[in-house]
């Protein structure tokens, strides 16, 4: 999977969570909750649906490498070619 295909899995999934977000306008170094508005409970939601997506544990101690959409997709690509 690419940094592209990753980055827009992620997006989909964050606007699954937050449909009020504009996919088109979610900057890569956005912050989930200081700059997109989302609360504890949406971020935990996108973290499962990253988790059911991708397949992969997220352990809560990388939480924060999930902080922004250029984060998650380094975070993500690491992941899987691990």
């Amino acid at each position: 999977m690419t940094p592209s295909d990753l980055r827009s899995a992620f997006i989909a999934d964050l606007t699954a969570i937050a449909p009020d977000l504009d996919a088109a306008s979610i900057g890569d170094n956005d912050h989930m909750q200081d700059d997109l508005g989302l609360d504890s409970m949406d971020f935990l939601n996108l973290v499962s649906a990253l988790h059911k997506r991708f397949g992969l544990p997220i352990p809560e101690a990388d939480y924060p490498r999930l902080a922004t959409p250029a984060k998650a997709v380094t975070y993500l690509a690491e992941m899987m070619a691990a």
